[in-house]
């Protein structure tokens, strides 16, 4: 029977508590850590800046826990909670504050304004916008200086939120919001592509800088520090699995190469790796049919019949046994189609084990009980009407690991460490009204809000 999550709680500062280490993550993260000047493809580089006081208040956020949950079906259960930040609740938190540090590092050393520019579903912009505001109220940049737009689909206009830098005209001028109006929300990454590779050389011209933030490299190193804490919290002493509600999987892959780290400084044990179980939902189960197909053709999902009012399977455990659509979208920030990531996880999983399952709306609203239960007295706690809640990764995660259990898709005896990447309702923020977002439909419309 294992043992190794069967610790107290405990908490940790995944940025300032682990700084010291991020240089060591930067380099097995990054192949060049310098800067990139070229309009096109600017980049601050890596280099960060001291941590004085300012810059831990400004990090004071990067809050993580290490929690029990318990025992299910003989495995022992713990949550990384990485929701603790109030201004976005999801772990976007890291990377983003971690985007705007080397963004002010960039500022201090060649007096050159950043306009952070990022294409999302929701939650990295989210996390953007609040990263930047604390730089500018804990006085890191001065806001000419340090601007970030933010482009996302309107099928997720609900969870973009109001803050300062929307009541605020003078900030909200510099850092516009924009909403895609287009049939598929994905393709705000093919519009933010576009509007950066013809119009950062306005920017360099005037004197500025567009940076295109959305690269793997600039979220794996803040996600590295999730294995700097479980060595930390819960040095693994026994088989081990690692679930996370995934649309590419940039937090797993961030885990992975933390512990690699880990591995080559010789505080890990490389033959007591995780194992990694991907959870998706069936608007989106594209790194689960890789993983067990080697592609993405919808073909490979199993075929649901209508009884009673829903649909039904039981040919492929991997997916929902029941739904209420099998188009449904549980939650529209995993939203990427055939992600590059997909064979970097299969990798990681054929060499250190792991599954992945897909869960429906129905399934995770039959297990909701059960899980307000576990996560009471988390800090994670779920509210009583699962309708007002807007972020579901949590609630998929759990969902996905207790159904894997069920259905013998993990091996036993072996800990499971849920990854705690999101979790928020409505009564935890304000809505970012229409009046604070600007309606595009391409690149020239992008253009035209953030330039004119």
């Amino acid at each position: 029977m294992p043992n190794s999550l069967r610790t107290v709680e405990t908490t940790a500062n995944l940025l300032t508590d682990f700084y010291d280490q991020l240089p060591r993550s930067i380099a097995a993260c990054v192949a060049d850590p310098e800067p990139v000047r070229e309009p096109a493809g600017f980049s601050p580089g890596f280099l960060l800046p001291e941590l004085d006081d300012d810059v831990r208040g400004f990090l004071d956020v990067a809050t993580a826990a290490w929690r029990p949950l318990g025992d299910y079906g003989g495995h022992d259960l713990s949550l990384l909670d990485l929701t603790g930040n109030p201004g976005t609740g999801t772990t976007k938190t890291f990377a983003s504050l971690l985007i705007v540090a080397r963004a002010v590092e960039y500022i201090r050393r060649h007096g050159e304004p950043i306009t952070i520019f990022s294409p999302t579903s929701a939650n990295k912009g989210t996390a953007l916008r609040d990263a930047v505001l604390r730089a500018i109220e804990h006085g890191l940049a001065d806001p000419a200086q340090l601007r970030v737009v933010i482009l996302a689909p309107e099928s997720c206009q609900a969870k973009l939120r109001a803050s300062r830098l929307s009541s605020d005209p003078a900030l909200a001028a510099l850092n516009p919001m924009l909403v895609y109006g287009g049939e598929h929300p994905e393709d705000v990454k093919a519009v933010g592509r576009r509007f950066a590779d013809k119009y950062a050389g306005e920017f360099r011209a005037a004197g500025g800088n567009l940076w295109f933030s959305l690269e793997l490299g600039n979220y794996l190193v803040a996600d590295t520090a999730r294995a700097f804490f479980e060595q930390r919290a819960a040095p693994d002493d026994g088989p081990r699995l690692h679930a996370h509600a995934v649309s590419s999987a940039f937090g797993l892959l961030g885990y992975h190469r933390g512990r690699e780290v880990l591995e080559l400084a010789g505080l890990a044990d490389p033959a007591a790796r995780p194992a990694s179980l991907l959870v998706q939902h069936l608007g989106t189960p594209d790194m689960v049919l890789n993983l067990r197909h080697g592609g993405f053709e919808r073909d490979n999902a199993p075929v649901y019949k209508a009884v009673g009012g829903r649909y039904v399977q039981s040919a492929d455990p991997r997916f929902p046994q029941v739904t209420y659509d099998p188009a449904e979208v549980l939650d529209p920030t995993f939203y990427t189609h055939r992600p590059a990531t997909s064979p970097a996880m299969n990798e990681l999983i054929a060499r250190h084990g792991g599954d992945g399952i897909v869960v429906s709306l129905a399934e995770c609203v039959e297990r909701y009980p059960r899980l307000r239960e576990m996560l009471a007295g988390t800090g994670c706690e779920l509210p009583a009407d699962f309708r007002t809640l807007r972020e579901w990764s949590l609630v998929m995660a759990l969902t996905g690991v207790l159904n894997a259990i069920d259905r013998g898709l993990v091996e036993a005896p072996r800990d499971v460490v849920v990854h705690g990447s999101g979790s928020y309702s409505t009564a935890d923020y304000e809505v970012l009204p229409r009046s604070a977002q600007i309606m595009v439909n391409g690149a020239e419309d992008v253009a035209r809000a953030v330039l004119g």
